[in-house]
C-alpha cells in the first residue's frame, strides 16, 4: 500500500480534531483518510509539535485500518443483504412452483378420482349386465333341459306316442282331403295308414279306436266312384265337335194349299180368268198360307251361327267346371241347353249331329254327385286318446328338471 503525506494543518486544527477522538474523516470513493488531529490542551493553546515541520502520526495505520474494516464488513452486509434478497426471492420462486406442481397435482389426482369412479361405474354396469345375462342363460338352460327332459319322456321311455300322434295326424288329413278335395280314393289310403300306426303299438285299449277306422274305410269304400277326369275330357271333346254341326235348311218352300195353275192363258176370250189369275197372284205377295206338319223352327240368320257355337261351347266350358266341384245342378242344366240349342238350330239328320247329341245325352246321365259321410267315427276317439296320453303329458314339468331348481 502507498503511504500518503499528511499535510500541514494549522495547530488549533489538531489540537480540536484531538480533543475529539470520535470524530471520524468522511470516506468517499475518491477522498483519501486523513489523520486524526491532536487534542487540544486544557489552557487553549497548542503546544508546538516538535520542530513544527508536518509528519507521521504515531497511529497513522490505525484508521486506514478501520476504514477497511468498516469497508469490508459494509461488503459484508451488503452481501448478505443481497443474499438474503436473493434467497427469498429463489424461496418465492420455488413457493409458486411448489403451488404449481400441487395444483398440477391435485388436478392429476382428481382427474384419476374421476377416472376410478367412472370405471367403477362401468364395471359396475358391466358387472349387472353380465349377472343379467347369466340369469337369463341360466332360465334358458333350466328351460332347454326341461324340454329335453319332455323329449326323451316322449321319445326314450314312451315311443308309442309318436305312434299315437301319427295316427290322429292321419285321420285329421284323410277329413280334410274327404271333405276339401272330394278324394275318396287318398282318404282312404290315410286312414289305412293310420290303423298299421295304431297296430304297431300292441295295445289293447286301442281296439274301439282301430274299429272305429275300419269302418271309416269301409264306409269310404261303399261311395260310388266316378271318373271326374273322363268326363271332362269327353266334355272339351265335345267342344271341338261344334264347328262340323251343319245348320238346318229353313228356306224349303212348301206349296200352298190351292193346287190350281197360276198360269195366265193366251186367250182373249179368258180375259176374265186372266184377271182373276193376276189379282190372285197380286194378292198372294202380301199374305202366304203355307202347312205345317211338324213343330216351327226357329229362324237364325246366315251371319249368326258363329254367336249360337260361341254359346255352346260356354255351356259346354260351364258342364266342365262343374264337374269337379260336384255341382251337378248347373251340370244338368248346361247340358239341357246344348242338346237344346243342337236340336233347333242344327240338322238333326246329318252324322256328325246325331253322334254329337248322342255323347250329350250320355253324359247327361252322369251323376256328378257324391254321397260322403259327414264325420269319421274315429276321428272324436283318436282327440281324446291324445288329450289323455300326449297333452297332459307334455304338460307335466319334468322331475329332473324341478330336482335341479
Amino acid at each position: 500500500m502507498t503511504e500518503h503525506t499528511t499535510p500541514t494543518i494549522p495547530q488549533d486544527d489538531a489540537t480540536r480534531k484531538a480533543d475529539s477522538p470520535h470524530a471520524s474523516t468522511p470516506l468517499s470513493g475518491d477522498a483519501e483518510p486523513r489523520p486524526a488531529a491532536p487534542s487540544r490542551p486544557a489552557g487553549g493553546k497548542i503546544p508546538p509539535a516538535g520542530n513544527g515541520k508536518p509528519g507521521k502520526t504515531a497511529g497513522g495505520r490505525r484508521p486506514l485500518a478501520l476504514i477497511l474494516a468498516a469497508l469490508a464488513l459494509v461488503i459484508a452486509v451488503l452481501l448478505a443483504i443481497g443474499v438474503y434478497i436473493a434467497a427469498r426471492q429463489q424461496a418465492h420462486q420455488q413457493e409458486a412452483a411448489r403451488a404449481q406442481l400441487q395444483a398440477s397435482l391435485d388436478e392429476l389426482n382428481q382427474a384419476q378420482q374421476t377416472q376410478r369412479q367412472q370405471y367403477q361405474e362401468s364395471l359396475a354396469a358391466q358387472r349387472q349386465a353380465l349377472d343379467a345375462a347369466r340369469a337369463q342363460q341360466a332360465a334358458q338352460g333350466r328351460e332347454l333341459e326341461d324340454l329335453q327332459n319332455k323329449l326323451t319322456a316322449i321319445t326314450g321311455t314312451n315311443a308309442n306316442t309318436w305312434l299315437l300322434s301319427q295316427a290322429d295326424f292321419l285321420v285329421k288329413m284323410a277329413g280334410r282331403k274327404l271333405w276339401s278335395d272330394r278324394d275318396v280314393v287318398t282318404a282312404g289310403a290315410l286312414l289305412k295308414s293310420a290303423d298299421a300306426s295304431l297296430a304297431q303299438m300292441n295295445d289293447p285299449s286301442l281296439t274301439e279306436a282301430r274299429r272305429a277306422i275300419t269302418e271309416d274305410i269301409g264306409t269310404l269304400a261303399g261311395v260310388s266312384q266316378i271318373d271326374f277326369d273322363g268326363i271332362i275330357l269327353k266334355l272339351n271333346q265335345l267342344t271341338n265337335q261344334v264347328d262340323n254341326l251343319r245348320l238346318a235348311d229353313n228356306d224349303s218352300d212348301e206349296s200352298p194349299m190351292d193346287s190350281d195353275s197360276g198360269e195366265l192363258s193366251g186367250s182373249i176370250q179368258e180375259w176374265r180368268q186372266n184377271l182373276s189369275k193376276s189379282w190372285h197372284n197380286f194378292m198372294n205377295d202380301f199374305i202366304t198360307v203355307r202347312r205345317r206338319d211338324t213343330g216351327a223352327e226357329p229362324l237364325l240368320a246366315p251371319n249368326q251361327d258363329v254367336y249360337l257355337r260361341e254359346n255352346i261351347r260356354a255351356r259346354l266350358l260351364v258342364a266342365a267346371q262343374s264337374v269337379p266341384r260336384h255341382q251337378n245342378e248347373i251340370y244338368q242344366q248346361s247340358l239341357d241347353s246344348v242338346s237344346t240349342w243342337v236340336r233347333a238350330y242344327f240338322n238333326a239328320d246329318d252324322a256328325n249331329t246325331r253322334a254329337f247329341l248322342s255323347q250329350l245325352d250320355a253324359l247327361g246321365q252322369e251323376d256328378i254327385t257324391m254321397n260322403l259321410p259327414d264325420s269319421l267315427q274315429s276321428q272324436p276317439l283318436l282327440d281324446k286318446l291324445m288329450q289323455t296320453r300326449v297333452r297332459n303329458l307334455l304338460a307335466q314339468p319334468a322331475a329332473p328338471a324341478a330336482q335341479g331348481e
